[in-house]
């Protein structure tokens, strides 16, 4: 059972009529890439990077429960995410336990609906939310910027995930800058039914020729503009290049969506999820229903819209070409 209840000191009943310990319940929000440029590879693995990140009115649901003796213990609806260290929440819970020193042990339930391995920072996002529910559960009263501090230890994409909404993230993915809140805008996600690995994808991009960056100030001043069809040219997204040259879905998928109606559209993250960004709702569900006849069995295919849990912009996008 999932709850979103915030009396964590609450005693709930479960299915079998026993009183349950403590719970803490976090969600944890997808992401998508508004823009990612990449730049040399570090010594550590990684690639330097400068993205804008935004929250999307998606999440999987995580809840942490206090179990008064045995071992730690995980449940997913997606059978085959185990409780191992390749688990990034569960992951967060053993750090969290080693970092403080805590000794009960927790029941951790994860309720999936971001689709796995996609591009959406669905795996950074549990543990995210793993962080603050341990936080809440074991009344730590830790800030989010140390939260920030801990997650990156666990993944580049946690300490976004922490902090939500709109933000530029930097270094390896773990400087997280917040920004002005990006309208409230619909959002067609489509998901083919491939993965693509994340060190798979960075290594095309090393055998990439030169290309173009995206340019952080022209994004902002597009956004500024309230002229949602101005983003197009500057959502660039340097892995997307790359990662198309093996997988000619991805192109193809951008395409439709902007046929559809999409203002703009690019591939978040490695992929291979590719999202539309759409002004007008009514043509985002015309998009959806269109989409969903097109791809009936091998791709998830999602609408939601950005979400900002701090601040959430309320000025429209204005129409185009009216010259307001």
């Amino acid at each position: 059972m999932f709850m979103g209840n915030t009396d964590y000191s609450k005693a709930y009943m479960s299915g079998y009529g026993e009183p349950r310990g403590r719970t803490a319940y976090a969600k944890a929000h997808a992401k998508i890439n508004l823009t990612l440029e990449v730049g040399r590879a570090r010594g550590d693995g990684y690639h330097t990077v400068s993205m804008i990140m935004q929250s999307l009115r998606l999440w999987d649901d995580v809840e942490i429960e206090l179990l008064k003796d045995g071992e730690n213990r995980v449940e997913c609806n997606i059978p085959f995410l185990k409780a191992d260290t390749r688990n990034l929440a569960y992951r967060a819970v053993l750090l969290m336990e080693e970092r403080f020193g805590l000794k009960q042990p927790v029941f951790m339930q994860i309720r999936k609906k971001i689709p796995i391995a996609s591009g959406l920072a669905g795996g950074s996002a549990d543990a995210a939310a793993a962080l603050r529910a341990m936080n809440k559960l074991f009344s730590l009263r830790l800030s989010t910027d140390e939260l920030m501090k801990i997650g990156a230890e666990i993944g580049s994409d946690v300490p976004f995930c922490l902090l939500g909404g709109t933000a530029l993230a930097t270094g390896r993915g773990e400087i997280v800058t917040p920004l002005r809140a990006f309208p409230m805008t619909c959002v067609i996600l489509v998901k083919p039914d491939f993965s693509v690995s994340t060190p798979w994808a960075y290594q095309q991009f090393d055998l990439e020729g030169p290309q173009p960056a995206p340019d952080v100030d022209r994004f902002l001043k597009a956004v500024e503009s309230r002229r949602i069809e101005s983003l197009q040219p500057e959502m660039i997204n340097m892995l997307e290049r790359p990662v198309s040259r093996e997988h000619p879905e991805i192109p193809e998928i951008k395409g439709r969506l902007l046929a559809l109606g999409a203002d703009a559209a690019s591939m978040s993250g490695s992929g291979p999820t590719v999202y539309g960004l759409f002004r007008d709702g009514d043509a985002a569900r015309a998009a959806l229903m269109e989409l969903r006849r097109v791809y009936p069995r091998r791709y998830t295919i999602l609408m939601t819209n950005t979400e900002n849990p701090r601040y959430q912009q309320r000025d429209p996008w204005l129409a185009p070409d009216t010259g307001a």
